[in-house]
Protein backbone atom coordinates (compact mmCIF):
# COMPACT_ATOMS: atom_id res chain seq x y z
CA UNK A 1 0.00 0.00 0.00
CA UNK A 2 1.29 3.46 -0.89
CA UNK A 3 1.75 6.02 1.87
CA UNK A 4 -0.83 8.71 2.43
CA UNK A 5 -1.20 11.70 4.75
CA UNK A 6 -3.95 12.49 7.24
CA UNK A 7 -4.30 16.27 7.56
CA UNK A 8 -6.50 18.26 9.97
CA UNK A 9 -9.13 20.32 8.12
CA UNK A 10 -10.66 23.21 10.08
CA UNK A 11 -14.09 24.72 9.36
CA UNK A 12 -15.03 28.31 10.19
CA UNK A 13 -18.21 30.35 10.07
CA UNK A 14 -16.87 33.24 7.97
CA UNK A 15 -13.62 33.83 9.87
CA UNK A 16 -11.32 31.43 8.00
CA UNK A 17 -9.22 34.12 6.30
CA UNK A 18 -8.50 35.85 9.64
CA UNK A 19 -7.83 32.55 11.43
CA UNK A 20 -5.52 30.98 8.83
CA UNK A 21 -3.59 34.26 8.47
CA UNK A 22 -3.17 34.33 12.26
CA UNK A 23 -1.94 30.71 12.24
CA UNK A 24 0.58 31.61 9.53
CA UNK A 25 1.89 34.50 11.64
CA UNK A 26 2.30 32.15 14.61
CA UNK A 27 3.48 28.96 12.89
CA UNK A 28 5.07 30.20 9.67
CA UNK A 29 4.64 28.33 6.42
CA UNK A 30 3.36 29.14 2.94
CA UNK A 31 -0.29 30.14 2.71
CA UNK A 32 -2.63 29.60 -0.25
CA UNK A 33 -6.22 30.90 -0.12
CA UNK A 34 -8.99 30.42 -2.71
CA UNK A 35 -12.29 32.25 -2.25
CA UNK A 36 -15.70 30.93 -3.30
CA UNK A 37 -15.89 33.77 -5.85
CA UNK A 38 -12.74 32.45 -7.57
CA UNK A 39 -14.25 29.02 -8.19
CA UNK A 40 -17.20 27.43 -10.00
CA UNK A 41 -18.74 26.82 -6.55
CA UNK A 42 -19.12 30.59 -6.15
CA UNK A 43 -22.14 30.61 -8.42
CA UNK A 44 -23.97 28.48 -5.86
CA UNK A 45 -23.20 30.77 -2.92
CA UNK A 46 -25.23 33.79 -1.79
CA UNK A 47 -23.53 37.15 -2.53
CA UNK A 48 -22.55 37.69 1.13
CA UNK A 49 -20.57 34.42 1.09
CA UNK A 50 -18.68 35.03 -2.17
CA UNK A 51 -15.52 36.28 -0.47
CA UNK A 52 -15.53 33.44 2.03
CA UNK A 53 -12.69 30.94 1.85
CA UNK A 54 -13.50 27.85 -0.22
CA UNK A 55 -10.12 26.29 0.58
CA UNK A 56 -6.93 27.37 2.34
CA UNK A 57 -3.69 25.45 2.85
CA UNK A 58 -0.93 26.43 5.26
CA UNK A 59 2.11 24.28 4.60
CA UNK A 60 5.70 23.97 5.79
CA UNK A 61 8.21 21.12 5.94
CA UNK A 62 6.86 20.24 9.39
CA UNK A 63 3.08 20.41 8.90
CA UNK A 64 0.08 20.92 6.66
CA UNK A 65 -3.12 22.56 7.89
CA UNK A 66 -6.19 23.03 5.72
CA UNK A 67 -9.29 25.15 6.34
CA UNK A 68 -12.39 26.70 4.82
CA UNK A 69 -15.50 28.68 5.63
CA UNK A 70 -18.51 26.46 5.96
CA UNK A 71 -20.57 28.22 3.32
CA UNK A 72 -24.14 27.46 4.29
CA UNK A 73 -23.46 24.77 6.95
CA UNK A 74 -23.76 25.90 10.57
CA UNK A 75 -20.51 25.40 12.46
CA UNK A 76 -20.66 23.79 15.88
CA UNK A 77 -17.94 22.48 18.15
CA UNK A 78 -18.54 18.95 16.81
CA UNK A 79 -17.95 19.76 13.12
CA UNK A 80 -15.08 22.25 13.31
CA UNK A 81 -12.37 19.68 12.59
CA UNK A 82 -12.36 16.95 9.94
CA UNK A 83 -9.65 14.54 8.90
CA UNK A 84 -8.49 14.85 5.30
CA UNK A 85 -6.73 11.96 3.58
CA UNK A 86 -4.66 12.63 0.46
CA UNK A 87 -4.74 9.29 -1.34
CA UNK A 88 -2.09 8.15 -3.80
CA UNK A 89 -4.14 6.06 -6.25
CA UNK A 90 -7.70 5.56 -7.54
CA UNK A 91 -7.73 2.11 -5.91
CA UNK A 92 -6.64 3.48 -2.56
CA UNK A 93 -9.31 6.20 -2.43
CA UNK A 94 -12.01 3.69 -3.42
CA UNK A 95 -10.88 1.20 -0.76
CA UNK A 96 -10.48 3.73 2.07
CA UNK A 97 -13.75 5.48 1.23
CA UNK A 98 -15.63 2.18 1.25
CA UNK A 99 -14.03 0.90 4.45
CA UNK A 100 -14.07 4.10 6.52
CA UNK A 101 -17.62 5.14 5.52
CA UNK A 102 -19.14 1.70 6.27
CA UNK A 103 -21.94 2.21 8.78
CA UNK A 104 -21.60 5.98 8.53
CA UNK A 105 -23.29 8.73 6.50
CA UNK A 106 -21.94 9.73 3.10
CA UNK A 107 -22.33 13.48 2.64
CA UNK A 108 -20.66 13.64 -0.79
CA UNK A 109 -20.06 10.46 -2.79
CA UNK A 110 -16.72 10.01 -4.53
CA UNK A 111 -16.82 12.05 -7.72
CA UNK A 112 -14.56 13.91 -10.10
CA UNK A 113 -14.09 17.60 -9.28
CA UNK A 114 -13.27 20.80 -11.12
CA UNK A 115 -9.84 20.89 -9.41
CA UNK A 116 -8.78 17.66 -11.14
CA UNK A 117 -9.28 15.23 -8.30
CA UNK A 118 -11.57 12.48 -7.12
CA UNK A 119 -13.13 13.66 -3.85
CA UNK A 120 -15.71 12.52 -1.33
CA UNK A 121 -16.88 13.26 2.22
CA UNK A 122 -18.60 11.26 4.95
CA UNK A 123 -19.16 11.00 8.69
CA UNK A 124 -18.01 7.65 10.00
CA UNK A 125 -20.05 5.49 12.38
CA UNK A 126 -18.27 7.12 15.32
CA UNK A 127 -19.26 10.68 14.30
CA UNK A 128 -15.88 11.73 12.82
CA UNK A 129 -15.99 13.75 9.58
CA UNK A 130 -13.62 12.65 6.79
CA UNK A 131 -12.59 14.16 3.43
CA UNK A 132 -10.81 11.88 0.93
CA UNK A 133 -8.98 13.32 -2.08
CA UNK A 134 -6.99 11.79 -4.92
CA UNK A 135 -5.24 14.27 -7.23
CA UNK A 136 -5.32 12.76 -10.70
CA UNK A 137 -2.17 12.95 -12.83
CA UNK A 138 -2.26 15.86 -15.27
CA UNK A 139 -3.32 14.95 -18.80
CA UNK A 140 -0.65 15.67 -21.39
Amino acid sequence: MSAFQIIPYLAFDGTCRDAITFYQQCLGGELMIQSFADSPAGELMPPEAQQGVMHATLKSEEFTLMASDSGMQKITKGNMVSLSVNCTSPEQIQRLFSQLSAGGTITMPLEDTFWGATFGMFTDRFGIDWLLNYDKPEQQ
